[in-house]
């Protein structure tokens, strides 16, 4: 990678890491009998006796994100340069508290994969594409989530506006080749497995289109 993006994309990083985390007390309300009523919390765990077609019954836990599956669009934007855009943003719960991935996000009620990762790229890069197709799908961890994902390639991206981020997401986007796109996967930036599943889906399509010239 050109040393100047990767300085670029260090400084991001330094920038968006963990220097300390505080646990927060629990708040709890209470009903009419003084007994403490469960928080709403963004991520609940619902909790199932399954019985199995055999007659076996197991029980399992299921993981739910503010009332939905939490199904999801990762995006590989393509520029109108042929570049890609990723996203640098906190994960406080890795050890390096900082991620580099593919912009992505929740699909809400009502919207379509598609839908999604339009609004979702527009929000954290303020990027509009011209064209967009899901190259595959998969489930996200399906031992306790019912959570179905989407790939989807975002082609001639062009820079309309500004970021559109809620109050408590703190994002960089950062433009490089997609050949620098593999080689931070191959060198250890790009660590979840839905960027690099995605980035690698989109290989052979973006190879090939090169190809053509």
């Amino acid at each position: 990678m050109r040393k100047e993006k990767l300085k670029e994309l260090k400084e991001y990083m330094k920038e968006l890491s963990t220097i300390k985390k505080i646990k927060e007390p629990e708040e709890y309300s209470y009903d009419e009998k003084g007994n403490p009523i469960k928080p709403k919390n963004f991520i609940n765990i619902e909790k199932y006796n399954c019985i199995l077609r055999n007659g076996m019954m197991i029980p399992r836990e299921k993981i739910v994100k503010n009332g939905k599956t939490g199904s999801a669009a990762i995006i590989l934007p393509i520029t109108e340069e042929n570049n890609t855009l990723l996203v640098v943003q906190p994960r406080v719960f890795t050890k390096e508290t900082v991620c580099v991935e593919l912009p992505a996000g929740y699909i809400e009620d009502g919207e379509s994969p598609i839908e999604a990762g339009k609004r979702e790229l527009e929000e954290e890069t303020g990027y509009v594409p011209t064209e967009m197709k899901v190259i595959a799908s998969f489930y996200q961890d399906q031992g306790c989530s019912s959570a179905y994902n989407y790939s989807i390639l975002a082609l001639g991206c062009k820079k309309i506006k500004g970021q559109k981020l809620d109050k408590d997401e703190y994002i960089r986007y950062f433009e490089c080749s997609f050949d620098e796109a593999l080689e931070l996967v191959e060198n250890g930036y790009i660590t979840d497995l839905q960027s690099q599943f995605t980035i690698e889906k989109a290989k052979s399509y973006i190879y090939q289109k090169k190809s053509k010239k």
